[in-house]
């Protein structure tokens, strides 16, 4: 059996690796109940009653009404209700919704949301604490007051608070700790012990025992030599172009990926030195 020199083989690419940018908005809602409407009403233009803080998306917020309205050109003609950030923040960018809500059982609420709007418009960014997002002319005070949102002079309003968040969406690593290659190890193992060996090489009179389908794997030589339909059935084959050592050397190196610990004495035998270019392109394969 000749052993021609093969093309070394080109290290494996990295697999390759992917990331993915999520943005969405962390939701939430709050009811503000105004009991006492007539009473507020009259405290003055630009004059407000607030809710408590609601958090949402890590954010602190307040529903601001203006039972008078809060732009003064309007003259107490409409009420004003804003929503407020009500804790420091940079840059915070969120979609609103105000509901006057219909207590009659009808469902008929009046409704502002920038959420029916975020795709033309993108979110609103409030940039400071005490930012607002609202209506100055949210209902007419006038229809407010003989309509199904007042009842048992009580008005409630819901706000709810879409705050835009991104984040980079990686894969879940391997929580398992994987332990270093000792594949040659065993490998080597194998050659040695010759377990479940199922070719033998005469070399020069000299016996050594494999695997082929650890040889095919490795080099394609062998691959022909032992899967060709014909190499199927071989149970041995003879080598008289490779000295002993030398041959022992190359299996070592097929099951290991190193040189045996001689290999020295290996690289001063003739057998080497006449097929120099063999070995070494399989090494460096």
């Amino acid at each position: 059996m000749a052993l021609e020199a093969e093309a070394p083989m080109l290290a494996a690419a990295a697999p390759p690796t992917t990331s993915r940018s999520v943005t969405e908005t962390v939701n939430g809602s709050h009811c503000f109940e105004i009991k006492g409407y007539s009473l507020a009403k009259g405290m003055g233009i630009g004059k407000h009653i607030a809710s408590d803080n609601f958090t949402i998306g890590g954010y602190q917020w307040a529903i601001y009404f203006y039972p008078d309205g809060k732009n003064p050109e309007d003259n107490s003609t409409y009420v004003s209700v804003f929503i407020s950030l009500a804790s420091d923040g940079a840059d915070v960018r969120a979609l609103f919704e105000l509901t006057l809500l219909d207590q009659s059982g009808k469902g008929k609420h009046k409704v502002h949301s920038h959420f029916d709007r975020s795709l033309a418009s993108g979110p609103y960014t409030l940039k400071y604490r005490g930012s607002m997002w609202g209506y100055k002319r949210f209902f007419r005070r006038s229809h407010l007051e003989t309509s199904d949102y007042l009842k048992d002079d009580c008005l409630k309003i819901n706000c709810t608070v879409g705050v835009v968040v991104s984040s980079i969406d990686r894969p879940i690593l391997n929580s398992i700790r994987v332990p270093e290659s000792n594949i040659g190890t065993h490998f080597g193992m194998l050659l040695e012990n010759m377990e479940g060996s199922d070719i033998t090489f005469d070399v020069w009179g000299e016996k050594f025992h494999a695997h082929k389908l650890v040889l095919a794997a490795r080099s394609s030589v062998f691959r022909s030599e032992l899967f060709d339909g014909v190499g199927e059935n071989k149970q041995e084959i003879v080598v008289d172009d490779l000295e002993p050592a030398v041959f022992k050397a190359l299996l070592y190196f097929i099951y290991t990926d190193n040189l045996p610990e001689d290999e020295k004495s290996v690289t001063s035998c003739s057998g080497l030195r006449n097929n120099v270019s063999t070995f070494q392109e399989i090494l460096e394969g």
